[in-house]
């Protein structure tokens, strides 16, 4: 059986997306597979077992009137002076006193009381990845925004979903593939949807049908409202683009001002979100292959770096490479599991996992595919287990049916020629057997304030560029060089910007772009 801790089911769809491959076990990268503990240590701050991580029964109602009641943190890697608390929200907030499940919170007081302005509430990405340790690891960062806010932090319902979804829903209800035809695309939409039933029927929580981002909106709201705001401050980041999307939809009178890191613009659909990624994708591939011209240290130094990973992928498309990985036993290599879980857009520090890409790429091409394998045979079955999927299914990521998908596969051929076939993490989600609560679709934007987005120039700038355009007086500052989600990677530049913005309400000059730090 496949169990994962929620905060790595986050880490590998993003790592998936953005290309994090894993380095050598010796210095594994974030997103990589480990052997899953035989017990969670209790989390900083969590509430007492059997409430924190289950099902509440406070009403919202009540709870609304009380507020949140505040306590210290407790654990390792606090920093120090948070607090938290929790509240109780409806499962299905079509049923506000129906069943109701927990949402842990936690803050960092404002650390000049007189001069507060509100707060700022977090908004994670994953989805299913824990808004407190994005705090945790967030905060010795933002000392500055601190002076005049409140920061806070809430663990999602999806989150809690990792955590107590049922056994039958880790287990993957197909081998993911890149269907062939119309025939092998219904085999496996109804192979999906056998697991996605089989997982509801066993799911005592309620969440597998409202995992879906205008649900978590509607959380983000009764955390408002708990906070006794007026109106928010919000950052959002990656996933958390869809989360923020919807709450404008929703509560667009609610918003005070929102930074937008690293996102990803869900309301122009998940194919053209794909196209965006593997267009970079292709960038990046061509920018691989100079740099291993000018580096006698990489592997494939001397030829075209670029041009052997494209023959091999190829190559592998026509006799796939035999592989077997100690933890999910023996598979085999396509050249679309390759595209789709191998490439690395991203060096690196010091460039490794470049270094590791053609490292793995030179013995790959001969015969020998064991870098890859568990990185690639961990994501093929992740990305097919209806605990995972649950958590964007209902987001409309699924393809719509096979003529989408083919028009997909020309758009893309066209786009991004190195990376064809269908975009992994749409397949899956193709025999989705809910209602799709919150589908793509156009943003309503008259009357919201201007926001700020910030992405890296070889990363995520235009996933947050496409999304910040559509609101009108938005910047969007770069970031000259990789990366993914900079004010959680610690960069200077764009958290000046970000802090100046959320503080003043002033926003950086269009074109501006930060130096790599």
């Amino acid at each position: 059986m496949l169990r994962r801790s929620v905060s790595l089911a986050g880490a590998l769809v993003m790592a998936a997306l953005m290309g994090l491959s894993p380095a050598p076990a010796a210095a594994q990268e974030p997103g990589a597979w480990a052997a899953p503990a035989a017990a969670q240590e209790p989390r900083a701050g969590a509430a007492p077992a059997g409430a924190a991580q289950g099902l509440g029964s406070q009403t919202l109602a009540a709870q609304g009137a009380a507020g949140v009641v505040w306590r210290a943190c407790g654990g390792e890697g606090v920093p120090a002076g948070m607090e938290c608390g929790a509240i109780d929200v409806p499962v299905d907030w079509s049923r506000p006193r129906g069943k109701q499940v927990r949402l842990e919170l936690a803050r960092l007081r404002a650390s000049e009381p007189a001069a507060r302005v509100g707060s700022v509430l977090g908004v994670p990405g994953g989805p299913g990845s824990d808004g407190i340790e994005d705090l945790k690891l967030a905060a010795p960062h933002l000392t500055e925004l601190r002076r005049r806010f409140d920061l806070v932090a809430y663990r999602p319902r999806s989150n809690v979903w990792g955590k107590t979804a049922a056994p039958s829903c880790w287990e993957p209800g197909v081998a993911l593939r890149d269907p062939r035809d119309r025939r092998d695309y219904e085999a496996v939409a109804a192979a999906m949807a056998k697991a996605f039933a089989a997982c509801r029927a066993d799911d005592t929580t309620g969440l597998f049908a409202h995992l879906d981002g205008l649900s978590i909106a509607r959380d983000m709201e009764a955390v408002r409202r708990a906070l006794g705001e007026e109106r928010l401050s919000l950052m959002a980041n990656s996933y958390g683009g869809v989360v923020a999307a919807a709450y404008i939809r929703l509560f667009p009178q609610r918003i005070r001002a929102m930074y937008l890191d690293g996102v990803v613009n869900q309301t122009e659909g998940w194919p053209m979100v794909n196209l965006v990624t593997r267009v970079g994708s292709e960038q990046a591939l061509e920018r691989f292959g100079r740099w291993c011209a000018a580096t006698p240290a990489c592997a494939l130094h001397g030829e075209d770096a670029a041009d052997v990973w494209r023959r091999l992928t190829r190559a592998a498309d026509r006799e796939p490479i035999p592989v077997t990985s100690q933890q999910f036993g023996e598979g085999e290599l396509t050249g679309w599991h390759l595209r789709n879980f191998g490439f690395v857009p991203d060096p690196g520090p010091d460039h490794a996992r470049w270094l590791t890409l053609a490292e793995w790429t030179d013995r790959a091409r001969q015969g020998d595919g064991s870098g890859f394998a568990d990185f690639a045979l961990g994501n093929t079955r992740a990305w097919a287990t209806p605990a995972i999927l649950a958590m964007s299914c209902g987001d409309g990521r699924g393809y719509t049916g096979w003529a989408q998908l083919r028009q997909y596969r020309r758009d893309i051929r066209e786009a991004a020629p190195s990376f064809p076939g269908a975009a992994f993490d749409q397949v899956g989600c193709i025999g989705w057997t809910e209602p799709v609560a919150n589908p793509p679709r156009p943003l309503e934007v008259r009357g919201l304030p201007p926001m700020l987005g910030a992405g890296a120039l070889e990363g995520d700038f235009s996933w947050t560029e496409r999304f910040i355009r559509m609101v009108p007086g938005s910047v969007t500052v770069g970031y000259d060089g990789p990366g993914h989600v900079l004010y959680l990677s610690g960069r200077k530049c764009p958290i000046a910007h970000a802090t100046t913005y959320l503080t003043e309400l002033r926003l950086p000059a269009p074109g501006t772009v930060c130096p790599a730090e």
